[in-house]
């Protein structure tokens, strides 16, 4: 028996389960590419995989749809890999633990890949059936869409054919998502300037941030959430106000669209001062537990002795990586003015890593506006500029646009037709602050119709990752009934 054989519906949970069993973080997509190919070739569907791990799944309609125009389906096959403090998991090797709690499914200790392994699921059964009336089917399941959307970006789209799309990349059942933002991911290179440890500094410790709850970039970007790599940054400012120290190495985070909950540095010391510094940080923990004791209650800042490296930057660039990591903007900076309560532009500054010159910092700029994105990327070139020391920006992936709503949306009225009838209620038409692929299907595809079902997801990105499988219940039924009424 498997850990979701009792739940309903067997036709979706089954296929997610199968999915949380194949290794599928951004960047290791070919098996789970491979097993979606010959899924559909078994059943006799057209498919096939590009380079970067991209599948296209063809079925003819049916139910008396068959000479319907093609509607395209749409979700990522990877998801992001976070785990909790002291979890052990290789998840380049391992399958995920599914974990189920009363109405919502987990993983133990980990992230749970429901973003965006449930969306893809409900497309799985609907190629897998043979009794749901529907139009003829493209299926695109896109790869590393958690990492500057590099699938998507270069897809070809000139081998679809159909003109309006569902996509189910969203996180709530009782909304229809019917425009998103778009994003550009930059990184900012910190060289080293090595030297050899100072001879006047024989200790060294790891300084260390932990207990974050983390969470997505977008979701949760407003939720004022603490930043790993920021807390790391200004308890490194405050030692160095008081003592001599060089840092050694820096990590956090886990990707650049996740809110780090972890970070952590190596710094050389003198050997009179580390009992010093590690009151310091007590003191300045007190203040951040303070801070952020309604958003980030569990926040930790640590000392504990480390092994002394052979090499160190330099006292300038020591102090430059935690200067320029301080002033990169983060966080939500602007609101929408059209969309009322939706995040206009934010940043979200994700993952530290050491690098054979020093340090890259990767962060993701999420906007509904390509100007506003990219006047927040102009303000990041312009810390760089003054930084000096050969701090540099470069973006990576890809310019993401935006999707625009379009009010008088054709396949967004039979939606709404269909959730009115099947659940008895009316969605929510709704504009996100998110970042999804749909700008790059709607600029790319003319005259494309666009829509997102989702279903209730909590805690993206994170090992607190969940899904309703009531949720899943609920949103079942509406996507057979949509895509049933595509004449």
């Amino acid at each position: 028996m498997t850990v979701l054989s009792s739940l309903e519906p067997a036709e979706i949970l089954g296929h997610f389960e199968t999915l949380a069993g194949i290794p599928r973080g951004s960047g290791n997509e070919q098996q789970v590419a491979d097993w979606v190919v010959a899924f559909a070739r078994e059943r006799g569907l057209e498919a096939e995989q590009d380079a970067k791990h991209c599948v296209l799944v063809r079925k003819p309609g049916q139910g008396g749809l068959e000479d319907a125009p093609p509607l395209i389906l749409h979700g990522h096959l990877d998801m992001v890999c976070e785990r909790s403090e002291g979890v052990v998991k290789d998840f380049a090797t391992e399958p995920i633990d599914l974990v189920v709690d009363g109405d919502y499914i987990s993983a133990a200790g980990t992230s749970l890949g429901a973003d965006n392994g449930i969306g893809v699921s409900y497309i799985l059964a609907l190629l897998d059936d043979r009794e749901i009336a529907h139009p003829p089917l493209e299926a695109v399941l896109t790869a590393m869409e958690e990492k500057g959307k590099a699938g998507a970006g270069q897809f070809d789209f000139s081998r679809l054919t159909g003109t309006r799309m569902i996509d189910f990349n969203w996180i709530t059942d009782h909304e229809i998502l019917a425009g998103c933002s778009g994003d550009i991911t930059f990184a900012v290179e910190v060289p080293a300037e090595w030297e050899d440890v100072p001879g006047s500094h024989g200790a060294a410790v790891l300084v260390k941030v932990r207990g974050l709850k983390g969470g997505h970039c977008e979701f949760d970007i407003h939720l004022e959430r603490a930043n790993a790599l920021l807390l790391l940054a200004r308890t490194l400012n405050a030692v160095q106000e008081r003592y001599d120290v060089r840092l050694a190495r820096a990590h956090g985070g886990a990707q650049n669209n996740a809110i780090p909950a972890d970070a952590e540095a190596v710094l050389v010391v003198r050997d009179e001062d580390v009992e010093g510094i590690g009151a310091l940080v007590a003191e300045l923990a007190g203040e951040v537990r303070a801070e952020y004791s309604e958003a980030d209650p569990a926040v930790r800042l640590e000392v504990e002795p480390a092994e002394t490296p052979q090499r160190v930057f330099s006292a300038a660039a020591t102090q430059r990586f935690s200067r320029v990591t301080s002033l990169v903007p983060n966080g939500v900076l602007s609101w929408n003015l059209v969309a009322r309560g939706v995040v206009e532009s934010s940043n979200n500054l994700g993952t530290v890593r050491a690098t054979d010159e020093g340090v890259e910092l990767t962060a993701t700029i999420t906007s509904a506006v390509t100007s506003r994105k990219h006047e927040v990327l102009d303000r990041v070139r312009s810390l760089a500029a003054l930084a000096g020391g050969g701090v540099r920006v470069e973006t990576q992936g890809l310019d993401a646009p935006e999707f625009p709503y379009r009010p008088d949306s054709p396949l967004l009225a039979t939606a709404v037709g269909a959730y009115r009838d099947v659940v008895g209620e009316e969605p929510e038409v709704h504009v996100s602050q998110c970042s999804l692929e749909l700008g790059f299907f709607s600029r790319r595809v003319p005259g494309l119709d666009v829509i997102s079902i989702g279903t209730e997801l909590h805690d993206l990105h994170s090992p607190a990752e969940r899904v309703s499988h009531v949720s899943v219940a609920k949103v079942w039924p509406l996507v057979r009934e949509v895509v049933s009424r595509l004449r």
